[in-house]
């Protein structure tokens, strides 16, 4: 039987052979054959010379590198549609997915489950403001999404073939893997760890890459925030409507009153507010259905080493 582990890279040059050594370590110890797959989705350091060395000394390296950075989870799927295991691994390679699980990972996978998800309890260098953010994230998108989304789950993963190609069936461009595969149903189970720090270098995970991810998971599990924007638009008209009311009072009871331009700015200030963003959310969803209907793919390659083609059948 053959398994595949798939890892993104963007300027991991640092990493790279350390992860190489610890995933081989591990895999010379199972009795499986497996597959390494490296996506390098972009890099501008000297990431994809390191790895095409590697796959020049190691055939069960495969090698992709994309034509420009797509982005996390677009790489992660590159990998996974060039998977040929009956099983396969998703796991980053800063060592913060700890190798040291993966038989772990393959034994729950033994004993029958679909999907065995890891959910990360801590990092041991994460700051104090994403692991509030990151906590409270998912307990907002439990309340809103469909789909239940596992406090600290991660995208360190093994899925089994059938699980694998119902995946690789979900082909929009925001994609959310998490709440995708926690969408799928199947037999899943949880395996909880604690994430080291990073071996070498820093996070290439910026705030805006987190935001733009919390958005694409937002809005591919929920359609709340259309509902919220008309339950605002509704709570401000009927202030609006007190608002009359209260200048009407004051027009005919007080003698005194001086005509004021505040109130006047505040609702122009408020009602526009609101309208904007009703008009920003409305906006982001459409955008990402002009997205899909232009029908490009999600990604392409330049170069790939020690690849076969890739397993298209589900990805149609």
């Amino acid at each position: 039987m053959l398994l595949s582990i798939v890892v993104p890279v963007y300027n991991e040059e640092a990493n790279i052979l350390k992860f190489y050594q610890s995933v081989t370590e591990v895999m010379t110890k199972l009795a499986y054959d497996y597959e390494l797959i490296y996506v390098d989705d972009g890099s501008t350091d000297s990431s994809s010379s390191l790895l095409h060395e590697l796959a020049d000394r190691d055939k069960r390296v495969k090698v992709l590198l994309l034509a420009r950075n797509f982005g996390h989870q677009i790489a992660l799927t590159c990998g996974l549609d060039y998977a040929h295991g009956d099983a396969v691994i998703t796991m980053d390679g800063d060592m913060q997915h700890p190798p040291a699980l993966i038989p772990e990972l393959v034994r729950l996978w033994e004993e029958g489950n679909d999907v065995v998800r890891t959910i990360r309890d801590s990092t041991e260098d994460a700051s104090w403001m994403k692991a509030f953010t990151s906590k409270y994230y998912y307990k907002v998108m439990n309340i809103m999404a469909n789909v239940p989304i596992v406090e600290g789950g991660s995208d360190f993963r093994l899925m089994n073939r059938k699980a694998l190609n119902t995946l690789k069936r979900f082909r929009e461009h925001g994609r959310f893997l998490r709440g995708i595969v926690g969408d799928l149903g199947y037999k899943q189970v949880e395996l909880h760890f604690v994430a080291p720090p990073r071996f070498a270098g820093v996070s290439k995970f910026s705030v805006r890459k987190m935001i733009h991810l919390a958005l694409d998971g937002v809005a591919a599990f929920s359609t709340v925030p259309l509902r919220l924007a008309m339950y605002v638009g509704l709570a401000s008209g009927l202030l609006s409507i007190l608002m009359i009311l209260h200048i009407l009072f004051v027009h005919f009871m007080s003698a005194t009153v001086v005509s004021g331009w505040a109130t006047l700015a505040v609702a122009i200030f408020f009602l526009g507010g609101v309208q904007l963003i009703a008009l920003g959310i409305i906006g982001e969803y459409l955008g990402r259905v002009f997205e899909e209907v232009k029908h490009r793919p999600l990604y392409w390659t330049k170069e790939c080493y020690n690849c076969e083609k890739p397993d298209n059948t589900h990805t149609k």
